[in-house]
């Protein structure tokens, strides 16, 4: 059965046992069937963005397949060979997407790259102008520089940062399961696809699973982790198989397919839902009164004149909860400064910030645009 649904712009994610089909090679025959999908999208008016894992099995392949082994130790290893292997899967997209005449960019991120304003608003910039122009984002974990994303699939939370980045209408998640089920079906032979889920509550995380293949370094809780972050962005999100045929044209065709995670959020919630679920819970910065006036009544940013107290320890970039005199939680943002140097500038009038620091990252501590009053 169809569903009518109107799609402008779609992330797709293509986990690692997708790419090489459950083999220890990249699949070349499905990754053309993947342009030849793309490519009639773009015909459609649909902008496509590709999330693609990969890089360690492109440099496992050009290696050789040198001997591997699963643990924490063989992280620089696992470095090296996403090294080798990204520029080897970028110039794979390149060859076989110009046979359908698609041009495609790389851009490798990481979540501090999304978190911290400015970056976020280049890597919004750059993935918006590609797409105006016709080309092809295809995004990446960076790998050769991230420690703790290689170990946890993080390109999974990746894919629906991205989605909300561009402003995606549907973040489609590809891999070697038909979607989430009730049970482990490798196990349980009288499991069943949940072709639908409202809401991602304590049962579903239950069920979610562990981790991934071999090949691959994500498991289906990471997808549920990022369809939970992206349904709060305003994007639908679908979890199917991608060895289907033609799976990104049916389910963008609105055709029922994997499982599916519909969003009843409309963008300016979303906005909000996204920088209160990033929050740091111990975080209190306590301001004056006419601090909390300026924010509350005016609209204002909050600088450091206004900061009275700091408590907790967090980094740039992070959503931090602030506070009146009174103690009542009146505010909540992305903070331009970590707590130690919010606590070396408190009180102080904005040009003091780089002699105090040495260095800095603008006159306020949270942005307006990036604030969500309580």
């Amino acid at each position: 059965m169809a569903e009518n649904i109107a799609l402008n712009r779609i992330v797709v994610k293509l986990g690692t046992s997708v790419l090489t089909a459950g083999t220890d090679r990249l699949n070349r025959p499905f990754m053309v069937d993947l342009a030849r999908q793309v490519a009639a999208l773009r015909e459609r008016g649909v902008q496509v963005l590709l999330v693609s894992s990969g890089a360690i099995a492109a440099g496992w392949e050009q290696l050789g397949f040198p001997p591997r082994k699963r643990n924490k130790s063989n992280v620089p290893f696992k470095q090296v060979l996403a090294a080798v292997g990204q520029g080897r899967l970028m110039h794979l997209y390149e060859q076989l997407f110009d046979i359908y005449g698609l041009h495609v960019a790389q851009a490798l991120l990481t979540r501090d790259d999304l978190r911290d304003r400015k970056r976020y608003l280049n890597a919004r910039n750059t993935l918006l102008h590609c797409l105006e122009r016709g080309i092809v984002p295809i995004i990446n974990e960076n790998d050769a520089v991230a420690t703790a994303e290689i170990r946890v699939g993080d390109n999974d939370t990746l894919s629906a940062l991205v989605a909300n980045v561009v402003d995606a209408d549907l973040l489609l998640i590809l891999t070697d399961m038909h979607g989430l089920y009730s049970a482990d079906p490798r196990r349980n032979p009288t499991a069943t696809l949940l072709e639908t889920v409202e809401q991602i509550d304590q049962h579903i995380w239950a069920i979610a699973g562990g981790s991934g293949t071999h090949r691959g370094t994500g498991g289906m809780y990471t997808k549920i982790q990022a369809a939970d972050l992206a349904t709060r962005s305003g994007a639908t999100v679908v979890i199917a198989s991608g060895s289907e045929p033609d799976m990104i044209l049916r389910v963008a065709a609105g055709q029922r397919l994997g499982t599916r995670f519909p969003s009843n959020v409309n963008r300016m919630e979303a906005r909000k839902r996204w920088l209160l679920a990033e929050t740091v819970r111990h975080s209190r910065v306590s301001i004056d009164t006419g601090a909390a006036r300026a924010l509350t009544q005016n609209g204002k940013s909050l600088l450091p004149a206004g900061v009275v107290d700091v408590e907790g320890d967090f980094e740039r970039g992070q959503t931090i909860r602030i506070y009146d005199q009174a103690g009542r939680e009146i505010a909540c943002g992305l903070t331009q400064y970590r707590a130690a140097d919010l606590q070396l500038i408190k009180g102080l009038q904005s040009r003091q910030i780089a002699k105090a620091l040495g260095y800095e990252y603008g006159a306020e501590v949270v942005h307006r645009d990036d604030m969500v009053v309580l």
